[in-house]
């Protein structure tokens, strides 16, 4: 048996936070240099240029890239061989989240009920989903999810009789309800099967693979493309100005479901897809 104390835990996620939040992935900046290439429209191509400015200053400032700093998602892989010691790893979390905000001057936008409307003040809670694995370690996964884009992520219980080609129609109507709103480029995560909660935990857990890294199931890769192509033919591109550059990634996570059964979920994801990753 590992033990890992707390104060770990906290300090750790409160590093993601800031971190997140201030340093965009290499992914993402990737991706802004490969539509630079492809993209036609010159109010797309200035829209993205001036995406990459702003992360750049963001870094180089330790500011935040988007004034909307998430709400903070903590997907954790607890190692069954590890003993969590001085206190539960929701408050650990929680405190990390706490710290992180705080210190970094991030904006807090979580509020206390969704019906008083009362500001936390510090960002908390978070919403954190454990799943126990095997091993010694602890993975610790954060996002910071803006509500923009999350306000237009969709959910829907399709009849197995709709098929892939239901999937796919659900998929792209999602993109065009999402427009200009969700602040393309956007990254969409979706998840098919399992049941209603699972679908929706796995179109958040599929924003976490790197952006233009294949899918390991052959079928689901190739599911992915074809629709990466069909939401760039929309015509949205970056920020709505219009372009060839609407979405930078569709990345999908299958679930066996019942035989009833059809779930989608689809996690709207905008240019501002910050996610960090540690392991303790």
């Amino acid at each position: 048996m590992r033990e890992v104390h707390v104060s770990a835990i906290t300090d750790t996620i409160k590093k993601l936070c800031m971190e997140a939040n201030w340093n965009l992935g290499s992914e993402m900046l990737r991706a802004f240099d490969k539509a630079l290439t492809t993209e036609r429209s010159p109010a797309g191509k200035q829209v993205l240029q001036i995406l990459k400015q702003n992360a750049e200053m963001a870094r180089t400032k330790k500011i935040a890239y988007c004034q909307d700093t998430g709400f903070t998602i903590c997907f954790v892989e607890l190692g069954q061989d590890v003993h969590i010691a001085g206190g539960g790893l929701t408050d650990a979390i929680n405190e990390g989240v706490r710290q992180g905000y705080k210190e970094g001057y991030l904006r807090a936008s979580i509020v206390k009920s969704p019906f008083d409307r009362v500001n936390t003040g510090d960002n908390t809670p978070a919403v954190i989903h454990v799943d126990v694995v095997r091993g010694s370690e602890l993975k610790l996964m954060i996002m910071a999810k803006g509500g923009g884009c999350e306000n237009r992520s969709k959910y829907t219980m399709l009849t197995p009789a709709a098929g892939i080609e239901g999937v796919k129609d659900f998929v792209i109507e999602c993109v065009k309800m999402a427009g200009p709103d969700a602040c393309p480029p956007l990254i969409l995560g979706v998840g098919v099967g399992g049941t209603f909660e699972k679908a929706a935990l796995l179109s958040k857990k599929a924003l976490f693979r790197e952006i233009g890294s294949p899918n390991p199931d052959p079928t689901l890769d190739a599911l992915e493309k074809e629709l990466l192509d069909r939401a760039n033919r929309l015509g949205i591109g970056p920020q709505g100005y219009g372009g060839d550059t609407t979405s930078f990634g569709i990345q999908i996570l299958a679930y066996p479901c019942h035989i009833t059964s059809l779930p989608v979920a689809v996690t709207i994801e905008c240019h501002a897809h910050r996610h960090k990753e540690a392991t303790l």
